[in-house]
C-alpha cells in the first residue's frame, strides 16, 4: 500500500498496541489519551472506562502523589523502575513497575506516558514461595538426604583432580567451622552454588535451613519485601508476613547475583550485617535473627565495586571470606572426570547404558572454551545421551551450535558467527535472570526493546 494511504497518528497507535507492556498517556490536565490493551488488561479494566476520563476518576483509590503519571505532570521529571501498587475501580489490588516519562513537543509539554509491567501474578508466586519455605522450615529432618532426592551437596560430592580447587574446597571446609559471612565469585555455571551448599552442610548450622534466592530475578520493592517481610497495611494489600531472614534464622541465607541488589537495599543488607537486626517493611518492631549470610557473584567483586554495582562498605564486610572459583576451561583434567560422573547420572535417569566418549570426542571436549562452564558439559552430555543412535558418544551427537566447532567443520561466515554468538549471549541473558527482559537488557547493556527485538527475530 502505498505511504500516502497511511495515518501517521493511527500507525503510532498500532505500533504501541504491539507493544508487550502497558501504555497510559494522559494530558496535561490528567485525562487519558491513549491507553492500550496491555494496560488495560494489566489493571483489570475496560478500556473505555479509562479512555477520555480523569485519571483519578477511572483509579479512585489514587491520589496526586501516589499516582506516578500525576507526579510526573507536576514535576516535568522522569520516574524509573517504580514500583506501584493500588486497587483498581473494582477492588482488585494491582502491582506494576512503572517508567513515567514527560512528553514534549517543540519544547512544551504536552502530557506524560507511562510504560508499566505488570508484576502481581509474580508477587503472589514469590509470596506463595515464601509460606511454603515457611511450612517446610517446620519439617525437621535428623539427616540430609543426597541431592538427587532434593537435598544439598556436599563437599565429598564436588569432584575435581584439579590441585588448586582442591586447595579451594579444602579453604571451604576451614569456612565451615566459622559463622563469618562468605563471598563467592566466578563465572556462570562453575558451581557457585554447589560450593556454598557444601560449607553450610558441613558447619554447625547443616540441619537447619539453607534459603536462596536470586538477586536479578526481582523488581527492588519486591526483593526488599521478601528478604525482610511486611507488616499489615504496609501496602495495599499488605498481610504480616516473615522474610527470608526471618525463615533462614538459625542457618544460612544465599543471595546469588549479589551485584544485581540495588544499591539502596545493599545498604539494608550491610546493616543486618553489623547488628544481626531486621524489620519488616512498614513495620516498627526490629527482630534480631541469627542468620549467616552467603553471597555469589558473577563478575569480579572489585569490578563490581568500581562499576557502582556492589558498595565498597558491603564489599569489605564481605570479603573476610571470599573464594573465587576457576571456570572449567582452566581445569582441563576435570573434564574427563565429569563427563564420566554425568554419563553415569543420565545412564541411570534415562535408563541407557552408554560406555563413555571416543577419543576425539575426549579431545574436542579438551580444547573447547566450554563459557557456560560445569553446567554447560552437563546439558551437552544430557542432549548427546538423548540424540546418540550408539553405545558410546562421539563428535556426531553433539549440539549443533558445537558441530561447527569441531575441526571437520569449515570456518562460519562472520555474518552466521555474529548472530550465532548474539543468540547465545541473549540466551544466557534470559537464563541468568530467569526470563526477565529488562534485567537482561541491563546485562547486555542494551536497551530494552532492541533485545525483545532480537529475542523475535532470533530465539
Amino acid at each position: 500500500m502505498p505511504s500516502e494511504f497511511f495515518n501517521t497518528s493511527e500507525v503510532l497507535e498500532a505500533i504501541l498496541e504491539t507493544i508487550d507492556e502497558g501504555i497510559h498517556v494522559i494530558d496535561p490536565k490528567g485525562q487519558t489519551i491513549f491507553y492500550n490493551g496491555v494496560a488495560a488488561n494489566h489493571d483489570g479494566m475496560q478500556r473505555s472506562e479509562v479512555l477520555g476520563k480523569p485519571l483519578l476518576e477511572a483509579f479512585p483509590s489514587l491520589n496526586y502523589k501516589s499516582s506516578t503519571l500525576l507526579r510526573v505532570i507536576k514535576s516535568e521529571k522522569p520516574i524509573y523502575n517504580y514500583s506501584q501498587s493500588y486497587v483498581n475501580a473494582h477492588g482488585r489490588i494491582i502491582e506494576t513497575l512503572n517508567t513515567t516519562l514527560p512528553i514534549y513537543v517543540d519544547g512544551f509539554m504536552i502530557g506524560a506516558i507511562e510504560i508499566a509491567k505488570d508484576y502481581s501474578s509474580l508477587k503472589q508466586l514469590s509470596e506463595r514461595l515464601a509460606d511454603l519455605e515457611s511450612s517446610l522450615k517446620t519439617i525437621k529432618s535428623p539427616e540430609r538426604k543426597t541431592p538427587g532426592n532434593g537435598g544439598l551437596y556436599s563437599f565429598r560430592e564436588i569432584l575435581t583432580n584439579d590441585t588448586g580447587f582442591k586447595g579451594l574446597i579444602s579453604q571451604g571446609k576451614k569456612a565451615a567451622r566459622s559463622s563469618s559471612s562468605v563471598l563467592v565469585y566466578g563465572e556462570s555455571g562453575v558451581g557457585k552454588e554447589l560450593f556454598v551448599q557444601s560449607i553450610h552442610q558441613d558447619s554447625s548450622r547443616g540441619k537447619e535451613p539453607f534459603i536462596a534466592q536470586n538477586c536479578a530475578a526481582l523488581p527492588e520493592s519486591l526483593l526488599e519485601s521478601l528478604l525482610f517481610g511486611t507488616a499489615k497495611g504496609s501496602y495495599t494489600g499488605a498481610v504480616e508476613r516473615q522474610g527470608l531472614f526471618e525463615l533462614a534464622n538459625g542457618g544460612t541465607l544465599f543471595l546469588d547475583e549479589l551485584q544485581s541488589m540495588p544499591i539502596d537495599l545493599q545498604a539494608k543488607l550491610l546493616r543486618v550485617l553489623e547488628d544481626g537486626f531486621i524489620r519488616r517493611i512498614g513495620g516498627t518492631k526490629s527482630v534480631q535473627v541469627d542468620v549467616r549470610i552467603m553471597a555469589a557473584m558473577n563478575i569480579d567483586p572489585k569490578k563490581a565495586v568500581s562499576e557502582n554495582r556492589l558498595r565498597p562498605d558491603l564489599f569489605y564486610r564481605l570479603n573476610v571470606l571470599s573464594y573465587e572459583l576457576p571456570p572449567l576451561r582452566e581445569r582441563i583434567d576435570d573434564i574427563e572426570l565429569l563427563s564420566e560422573h554425568f554419563i553415569s547420572v543420565f545412564n541411570s535417569k534415562l535408563g541407557l547404558s552408554i560406555k563413555g566418549m571416543d577419543e576425539k570426542t575426549k579431545v574436542f571436549f579438551r580444547k573447547y572454551h566450554w563459557p557456560g562452564n560445569v553446567r554447560e558439559l552437563k546439558h551437552t552430555i544430557e542432549f548427546m545421551m538423548n540424540h546418540t543412535e550408539n553405545d558410546v558418544l562421539n563428535l556426531e551427537d553433539l549440539p549443533q551450535f558445537l558441530k561447527k566447532r569441531t575441526p571437520s567443520e569449515k570456518i562460519l561466515p562472520l555474518r552466521e558467527a555474529m548472530i550465532e554468538m548474539e543468540t547465545k549471549l541473549i540466551t544466557e541473558a534470559l537464563r541468568q535472570t530467569n526470563g526477565n527482559v529488562f534485567q537482561a537488557s541491563k546485562l547486555l547493556q542494551i536497551p530494552r526493546q532492541t533485545l525483545q527485538y532480537k529475542i523475535k527475530k532470533h530465539i
